[in-house]
């Protein structure tokens, strides 16, 4: 088999993306290949100590929830393989038994089969599912049950029990930055020098000499550099961050494939686009579309042929590593890009990298471990503290008062009546005791604590809305294209202004004239400011 067909397997358009029951008699060199890129995650120890928990006349339903390629199919393929014998499975919920029939009417009759006999069952659903049979199902307790877990993410009974992919996130940030333990492990898996299928295929292609495939071969060594991996796992949680984009196991081996097997380099396929999911969001962030000094310089210099020994040099260096035909500036800075970690040739491309610097993640990534992990040690008091001064408060009121600059820090705009506005002084302040108390499961948001007077509020914050924040201390006032992260910012304004309504201190600006009226003892006393 020759490696192109072998990488197929990878594919969301294979036949092996999703996991059927195979016959074990006909095994092909495929089936090994799929067998052998199975990671066992997390998620997959916690079904298996769920399942292995029931005994043969327990009456428990598992539930296993996730989006579409997930990899619930896969993962209950293997368990229903280990557990078959004495416990009943529904690999995939949107499946019906027959042609003329519907999913919901299928698990209806799993339900009832399930409700007339002794034996335990597992079922593999994604979300969408869930809500549909808890809207249109038959069986009146599992739909309250699925209803509610729906509402509460809680199971409510020791015989129905949930576990959610989304409870187990594909990225995770610490105190040293953050990784995907998912997506290293399968790139380690395809690119590992020993004991791998691929790596072998790939060595037999070599002895061809195929012009044909010297590409993917090239691609592949590109891959296995452990340097490159951590530039796509960078690229996977930028846009899991920026463009809200989940990580699926058939998405990212459908986007691996694509990497290899495609008309390209693998750093033009990277930010080729297409109709994988992650390739389309990662497109947005292709360094070829950056505007610096040094890149316009380069790019400049690489038009007009103007001569330059070192990146002579550098491209001399690359023939060796199989790369040649590159004609535009663009895929060189492709180049430089997955390269920027990496030590090669005269290191012509690193003096790129602070270009490609990504300070925006940086800081989201410090203050979500602030709030995911306080100690409340005199550093990082101070750390956070000057996130909500400086950053969040600041944007905040500046947000409120964009129509009343000149309000100053003391005061929140509650009305403008044309030439007078209204507005009343406010004490808005980080609430510590609930920061301390902060829980995430979720790499894509953290929740910013803030209190006036008693009120306490809630705000999650992801990546666009720091950014926001931070654009709008600079001067920037949002607009139509910032529509998601405006909703949430409107929703805290509006409660911050409505508590703010109940101070005993108004002040009217207008014409000129500024007026403080402040209320005593039934009495408002009113001056000129």
């Amino acid at each position: 088999m020759r490696l192109k067909e072998a990488l197929s397997v990878l594919s969301k358009s294979s036949p092996y993306a999703v996991s059927t029951e195979r016959n074990a008699q006909r095994q092909s060199l495929l089936d090994e290949i799929k067998s052998y890129l199975y990671i066992q995650m997390p998620i997959e120890i916690a079904v298996n100590k769920a399942i292995s928990s029931f005994g043969a006349n327990d009456k428990k339903i598992l539930f296993l929830c996730g989006s579409s390629g997930d990899g619930k199919s896969e993962l209950l393929t293997k368990a229903k393989q280990q557990y078959g014998q004495r416990i009943n499975f529904h690999l995939d919920a949107t499946h019906s038994f027959e042609p003329q029939g519907t999913a919901i009417e299928t698990l209806d009759k799993v339900f009832e089969k399930f409700n007339q006999g002794s034996t335990p069952l597992v079922v593999g659903i994604n979300a969408g599912m869930m809500g549909n049979y808890a809207e249109e199902g038959k069986d009146q307790n599992i739909k309250t049950v699925i209803a509610r877990y729906l509402t509460n993410r809680k199971s409510i009974t020791e015989d129905i029990i949930f576990i959610n992919f989304e409870d187990y996130p594909k990225f995770a940030i610490h105190e040293h930055g953050y990784d995907s333990e998912f997506a290293q492990k399968l790139l380690d898996r395809i690119t590992q020098p020993n004991d791998n299928i691929i790596r072998q295929l790939v060595e037999k292609e070599k002895q061809l000499n195929d012009f044909g495939s010297q590409r993917i071969i090239t691609n592949f060594e590109l891959l296995s550099i452990p340097s490159v991996q951590r530039v796509i796992v960078d690229l996977l949680f930028k846009a899991r961050l920026m463009r809200d984009q989940f990580l699926t196991a058939r998405a990212l081996l459908d986007f691996i494939h694509e990497l290899l097997v495609s008309d390209g380099y693998l750093f033009d396929n990277l930010f080729a686009g297409g109709d994988n999911e992650l390739a389309n969001k990662i497109e947005d962030f292709d360094p070829a579309n950056l505007r610096t000094k040094e890149i316009d310089r380069f790019i400049l210099a690489y038009d007009l042929n103007l001569p330059d020994e070192e990146f002579h040099a550098f491209k001399g260096a690359l023939q060796t590593f199989g790369i040649c035909g590159l004609n535009t500036g663009a895929q060189y800075l492709r180049l430089f890009y997955v390269l920027k970690y990496e030590d090669f040739a005269n290191d012509f491309h690193k003096q790129f990298k602070p270009d490609f610097s990504a300070t925006l993640i940086d800081k989201y990534i410090e203050i979500y471990q602030l709030h995911k992990d306080f100690k409340d040690t005199p550093e990082q008091k101070s750390e956070i503290k000057a996130f909500y001064r400086e950053i969040l408060i600041a944007a905040i009121r500046t947000y409120i008062n964009r129509n009343a600059p000149k309000l100053g820090k003391k005061y929140f705009l509650l009305s403008d009546f044309g030439e007078y506005q209204v507005a009343a002084p406010a004490d808005l302040s980080m609430d510590l005791a609930e920061v301390k108390l902060n829980t995430t499961s979720s790499s894509a948001f953290f929740n910013a604590r803030l209190k006036l007077k008693n009120t306490k509020f809630t705000l999650p914050i992801n990546i666009n809305l720091l950014a926001l924040l931070m654009n709008i201390n600079n001067g920037y006032r949002p607009n139509k294209h910032d529509k998601n992260s405006v909703i949430l910012l409107d929703e805290l304004a509006s409660e911050i202004i409505q508590e703010a309504k109940s101070s005993n201190e108004l002040v009217i600006t207008g014409d000129g004239q500024k007026y403080l009226l402040e209320l005593d003892d039934e009495e408002i006393m009113v001056s000129e400011g």
